[in-house]
């Protein structure tokens, strides 16, 4: 009877070697494709996050800085503004004083120019603008003006301009970084899904259809600009 046993266990032994297939050097293959796949997207995903979170941060300060020079050529703007309303009130009372003839209120007003615009005023005086109907209606209107409030204020908003720009390209930027995960998310769905299939073609053709895809987000990166 023992030897009935070690027959029988000869027998079942011999049945299940003739119905366990071998492993195929081709799924082992599959697998370390899929491997690396998985590796390459998993690191190319967080270059990506990491490029978009500094961008992104880019965006943000530079569109700060932007509005931080846009509110100071305002203030600028202003205050010229607020120069050339004391200039021509100032000079709209010269003229009086100099039409009636009254010197020392003329001189008054006179010295109450302020320095900035001493040289266009000088300049427009000697147009003789009581008696000349064709000088200038006032010296705000002279080549020799120069204010400088006015001219800081057109540098900064060309600056702030400048910097927007350089905000709205941190922003593509950051989006394009964004779309490149997205693009990475499908890869590895998809590389995921492959390893679901038992059939050799079918998770072969999965896997080399996502190597395909995954060289498009791969040149992104490499030619996208980095922070």
């Amino acid at each position: 009877m023992p030897e009935a046993g070690n027959s029988n266990i000869e027998a079942v032994h011999h049945h299940l070697s003739e119905h366990n297939p071998p492993i195929h050097l081709g799924n082992e293959s599959i697998e370390i494709v899929e491997a690396l796949v998985l590796a390459v997207v998993a690191i190319a995903t967080a270059w990506s996050g990491y490029q978009a979170a500094i961008w992104s941060g880019l965006q943000a300060q530079r569109y700060g800085e932007a509005s931080r020079l846009r509110v100071e050529a305002e203030g600028n703007a202003l205050w010229a503004n607020q120069e050339r309303l004391y200039t021509a009130l100032t000079v709209v009372e010269w003229l009086q004083a100099e039409a009636h003839g009254d010197k020392r209120l003329a001189s008054l007003f006179e010295t109450r120019i302020l320095p900035e615009f001493r040289p266009a005023f000088d300049a427009w005086k000697k147009t003789d603008p009581i008696n000349n109907p064709n000088a200038p209606a006032g010296p705000q209107l002279m080549t020799e003006i120069r204010i400088s409030k006015a001219e800081d204020a057109a540098k900064l908003t060309d600056e702030a301009t400048k910097v927007f720009e350089l905000g709205d390209r941190a922003r593509h930027n950051s989006d394009a970084y964004v779309r490149v995960t997205v693009f990475l998310a499908t890869i590895l769905l998809l590389t995921v899904i492959g390893q679901r299939f038992k059939t050799s073609s079918v998770r072969t053709a999965t896997v080399v259809f996502a190597v395909i895809v995954l060289c498009f987000p791969l040149y992104l990166i490499l030619s996208l600009p980095r922070a």
